[in-house]
C-alpha cells in the first residue's frame, strides 16, 4: 500500500483527466499506523452495532440516524437543511428552503430503499445506480440522468475541464471502472479487512465520478451500505458525513492527495479514525437516549395526571420527534382539549418545544431528543 500508483493523466481534447488504477488486486497492508487505527474502528463500530441491537423499537432510532447522515451528507454539498427541519412535513417550511429539503428527504429515502433491497441483490453498481435514481428525483439533478452513469465529461472546480480543480476519467471508461469497483467488493481472494476495503471504495468511487450529479451523496450513502452488505453494521447507524463536514477541508485535501501523490494509507488513516470517533459518539448517543428514556418513562408513570395518555405520547415521539395537538388527541386516545393539557405537561418537563409561535396550527417538537442529534461545532 506504501508503494501505490494512484493512477495517470491522460490528454483529451484540451484537457487532461485523471485515470484512477484498478483496485480490484492483492494488497499488502504493513503500516502499524493504519493496523492500530483499523484495530480501534473495527473495536468501536462492534461497540456501535450492538448498542444499536439493544434499542428499543431499534428502527425508531435508526430513523434519526439516517436523517442525521442525510442532513450532514447534504451539507457537505451546501445544503442548508437542519435536522430540525428535515423532520418536519413539507407544507411546514418555508418555501425558500423546501428544494434544500426535499434533498435530505431524497437522501432518507434513497437510504431507506436500498437498505431495503440489499435483503435481496448484492451490494453492486445496480443498487447504487438505483439509490442515484431515488436521490435526484423531483429535485435540482432530476435532469442530470438519474440512476444512469454519464455519457459526458465532468468536471470540479472551474468554468470548463480546461480550467477545472480535478477531471474525472472520461465518460467511456466509467463502466469498466465501476466493474472493477465492484469486483473489488466482492472479492474473497483480496484479504483486505472490511473498513479498510470500504475506505478504499469510497476514494475509488470519488475519483471516479461516475454521475452528473450527486456523486458526493452516493459515495457517502455507500460506506453505510457496504458496511451493512458484509455484515460489519445489522442498520445504517454510521453518521460519517458528520466527521467529514466537521472536517470538510481535511477530506477533500485527503482524496487531493491520494489522487496527486499516491498517499492512500494517509487518506485510509482519516478514513479510520473518523470512523472510530463517530461510531464512539454513536455509542455516547445510544447510551443517552436509554437513559433519558427510561429515567423519563419512570417520571411519567408518576403523574397524578394523564400519565398513560403521556406515556402514549412519549413513544410516539420517537418515530416521529414533532406534533400537533390533533395528532396528540388520536396518539394519546384523548379528547382535544385533554391534549392541549398533555401537550403543556410535557411543556413544563422541557418535553416539547412549540415552534411556529402561531395561535392556530401550532407544531411541537421533541427537544431533548433533537438535542442529542444536533452538530456540535
Amino acid at each position: 500500500m506504501n508503494e501505490f500508483q494512484q493512477g495517470r493523466w491522460l490528454k483529451q481534447s484540451g484537457y487532461q483527466s485523471f485515470q484512477p488504477s484498478v483496485i480490484n488486486r492483492e494488497w499488502v497492508i504493513t503500516s502499524p499506523k493504519i493496523l492500530t487505527a483499523m484495530s480501534r474502528a473495527d473495536r468501536q463500530i462492534g461497540r456501535l452495532d450492538m448498542f444499536s441491537q439493544y434499542a428499543p423499537d431499534r428502527n425508531l432510532f435508526v430513523q434519526m440516524h439516517v436523517t442525521k447522515e442525510a442532513t450532514e451528507s447534504s451539507r457537505i454539498e451546501d445544503t442548508q437543511t437542519q435536522i430540525d427541519e428535515a423532520i418536519l412535513p413539507e407544507e411546514e417550511i418555508a418555501l425558500e428552503r423546501r428544494d434544500d429539503w426535499r434533498e435530505v428527504q431524497n437522501y432518507i429515502e434513497a437510504m431507506r430503499t436500498a437498505r431495503e433491497r440489499l435483503k435481496s441483490v448484492p451490494f453492486s453498481v445496480r443498487l447504487l445506480k438505483e439509490a442515484h435514481a431515488t436521490l435526484l428525483s423531483g429535485v435540482r439533478g432530476e435532469r442530470k440522468m438519474p440512476g444512469d452513469f454519464r455519457v459526458s465529461q465532468n468536471w470540479i472546480g472551474g468554468s470548463n475541464p480546461g480550467n477545472a480543480r480535478f477531471v474525472p476519467p472520461h465518460h467511456d471508461d466509467v463502466p469498466e471502472l465501476m466493474l472493477d469497483l465492484e469486483l473489488f467488493a466482492h472479492n474473497e481472494s483480496v484479504h483486505v479487512p472490511p473498513l479498510i476495503r470500504a475506505g478504499i471504495l469510497h476514494y475509488q468511487f470519488e475519483a471516479i465520478h461516475p454521475f452528473l450529479d450527486g456523486n458526493g451523496r452516493i459515495g457517502r450513502l455507500m460506506i453505510p451500505l457496504y458496511l451493512i452488505s458484509v455484515g460489519i453494521l445489522e442498520a445504517p447507524v454510521l453518521y460519517l458525513s458528520d466527521y467529514f463536514e466537521r472536517n470538510r477541508q481535511e477530506y477533500y485535501e485527503r482524496l487531493t492527495r491520494v489522487r496527486e501523490h499516491g498517499e492512500l494509507s494517509e487518506w485510509l488513516h482519516f478514513f479510520l479514525d473518523g470512523v472510530a470517533e463517530t461510531a464512539s459518539l454513536g455509542v455516547e448517543t445510544f447510551d443517552r437516549i436509554l437513559k433519558f428514556k427510561a429515567e423519563t418513562e419512570a417520571d411519567i408513570r408518576q403523574w397524578k395526571r394523564h400519565s398513560a395518555a403521556g406515556a402514549l405520547l412519549f413513544e410516539r415521539l420517537f418515530g416521529l420527534p414533532w406534533v400537533n395537538a390533533q395528532q396528540v388527541a388520536e396518539v394519546a386516545e384523548v379528547s382535544q382539549p385533554t391534549a392541549y393539557k398533555v401537550i403543556q405537561a410535557f411543556q413544563e418537563k422541557g418535553l416539547l418545544k412549540e415552534i411556529t409561535g402561531a395561535q392556530r396550527g401550532r407544531i411541537y417538537t421533541f427537544e431533548p431528543y433533537l438535542k442529542l442529534f444536533r452538530r456540535k461545532d
